[in-house]
């Protein structure tokens, strides 16, 4: 019984992690350890870096051409080769990301779905709370087509709307279920308590056909995205042109603060 508790406090916990997850990569922070100020459009006839208050505002490349806030900036024959690089590796990106991001709803919805269908012994109860996830699912489903499925990636809007989304299911799954598992765990029923062990038993391997596989391969997909930001970051350290003001352009740059708490994990 024991164990089967801890499981479910664990569930908890990953879901909660997964909305920090969500925070940090639909926010440009990345498990690789990048981040960008700029919120990025992709479109057929290029793809757009804007950002508000900082400088450069408006930076749009394509076909090996740059405009820097309004203005062209010559390039050389082979900076031109880099900007259609990196043009091309953010157009494969960005879909990458989006996929991911759907991906990792999937999981997280799933975590909840579980252990409310699992734990919850109020039928009534349990039906409302199920729609619920059902509708926020579908509507995180719904956010992300809309603006990482059509080319936009936006920098701060997306990890606060997804963490946002799943801290307050986390919430609502708490404040429902979480209160009547504890009166089952101590009441003096023992068929009450018989049920609840049988429910927290079965919860282990739902939980690891729902969530511990799929969240393990997302993280793999995820961190083979790592050597494709590297690339941008490389590709920006070669453009030989320098902006106006004598700066080299940098539309991401790599995040050191969440580069040193990643490293002081491992230890």
């Amino acid at each position: 019984m024991r164990r089967s508790m801890q499981s479910f406090v664990m569930v908890v916990a990953l879901v909660a992690a997964g909305a920090a997850q969500a925070r940090d990569d639909h926010g440009h922070h990345l498990s690789c350890s990048f981040t960008s100020d700029y919120d990025v459009r992709v479109e057929a006839t290029g793809i757009a870096f804007t950002q508000a208050g900082g400088h450069p505002g408006d930076v749009f490349i394509h076909d090996g051409a740059l405009r820097v806030d309004g203005h062209d900036v010559a390039v050389s024959s082979a900076d031109a080769a880099r900007l259609r690089d990196y043009e091309q590796e953010v157009r494969g990106l960005v879909p990458a990301v989006a996929a991911i991001a759907r991906d990792g709803v999937e999981v997280g919805y799933s975590a909840l779905t579980a252990v409310v269908a699992t734990l919850s012994d109020n039928g009534e109860q349990r039906t409302h709370l199920l729609q619920e996830l059902h509708d926020r699912h579908a509507e995180a489903l719904l956010h992300i087509d809309s603006t990482l499925g059509r080319g936009v990636w936006k920098a701060d809007d997306e990890g606060d709307y997804f963490a946002g989304h799943l801290q307050s299911a986390i919430g609502d799954m708490v404040g429902s279920v979480v209160g009547d598992v504890v009166k089952d765990a101590l009441s003096n029923d023992p068929t009450r308590f018989a049920a609840l062990e049988a429910r927290t038993n079965a919860l282990d391997t739902t939980i690891d056909k729902a969530v511990d596989g799929p969240a393990e391969k997302l993280g793999e997909r995820a961190d083979a995205l790592c050597p494709r930001f590297s690339h941008l970051q490389q590709l920006q350290q070669q453009f030989e042109f320098r902006l106006p003001g004598g700066e080299r352009l940098q539309l991401i740059s790599p995040d050191m603060e969440r580069s040193d708490k990643a490293s002081y994990a491992r230890r």
